[in-house]
């Protein structure tokens, strides 16, 4: 087959992705109280499970502290308020004529893309597959369902743990007690998508050094070598995508750093096969 056969043979396996992510995309557009409210505003509010979860994690840490102080006499004291998102203090705005429904286009084609997200993979698949050898279709089996785990998962992990803590810390930041936050909805928003698909694209690592290990461009044993810049480079993310506390720090980097030590597991089993 030629160029223009290859591309006659993608254009189907491209039309039903397509039609996939607009009846996705009017289904979010029909469904905004769902869509906007509950999830995009999610994390604003002090019903968010996140929120909820923090709060009582600081209530915990005020009541140890107590004990402490009644145990050893120590001036020990924590105001649990500062885990509570019911004290952000700011207004989402819309500057602009078109701005919400602009705003309501945009969520509801971020969503389908994110939900059609399997169902595109598996055309993909359905469309490179006659072109792999028996081996090749073994090497990449379950390769659509890992994909889709891994985009949920972390898909999931930035919008329940790095947007809300992110929101959390620069909406309570002052640098003067005279700024009022009148925040605008476009902010927001790219905060709450650049979290979570920033998220979403790191949980591939595993993938992606399964791929690279096959191909006998990363091995194990290199990886352990730089487990230590590894460590470095995460705590770098880490520091740049949630706030400059020790909790969300550590919070965010673990999970990060498991799945670099998953990463090697993967790639001293993608070595030992390619052998």
């Amino acid at each position: 087959m030629d160029f223009w056969d290859h591309l006659a043979a993608l254009r189907p396996h491209l039309v039903r992705s397509a039609a996939v992510v607009a009846v996705l995309g009017a289904a979010a557009f029909f469904s905004k109280e769902l869509v906007i409210d509950k999830v995009l505003f999610g994390p604003r509010s002090a019903d968010f499970p996140t929120n909820r979860l923090l709060l009582a994690f600081g209530e915990w840490l005020q009541a140890l502290c107590a004990w402490l102080d009644a145990r050893t006499g120590w001036t020990l004291t924590f105001d649990p308020a500062v885990f509570d998102v019911s004290r952000l203090d700011f207004r989402l705005i819309n500057t602009s004529l078109a701005g919400q429904f602009n705003l309501h286009m945009k969520i509801s084609l971020l969503a389908a893309v994110a939900l059609a997200v399997p169902y595109v993979l598996w055309e993909f698949w359905r469309f490179v597959k006659p072109a792999l050898t028996p081996r090749e279709i073994a090497a990449a089996r379950r390769f659509v369902w890992w994909v889709s785990l891994l985009f949920f998962g972390g898909l999931l992990f930035g919008y329940f743990v790095i947007t809300p803590l992110s929101i959390g810390f620069f909406v309570n930041y002052r640098a003067s007690a005279a700024i009022v936050n009148m925040i605008d909805v476009g902010q927001y928003l790219s905060t709450v998508v650049a979290a979570s698909l920033t998220s979403a694209l790191v949980f591939q690592l595993p993938l992606l050094v399964r791929f690279l290990a096959r191909m006998g461009l990363v091995t194990a044993e290199w990886l352990r070598r730089y487990r230590r810049h590894a460590f470095v480079g995460l705590l770098v993310v880490a520091a740049i995508v949630t706030p400059p506390d020790i909790f969300s720090l550590v919070l965010v980097v673990v999970p990060l750093y498991w799945l670099y030590e998953w990463s090697i597991r993967i790639a001293a089993r993608a070595e030992s096969q390619r052998d």
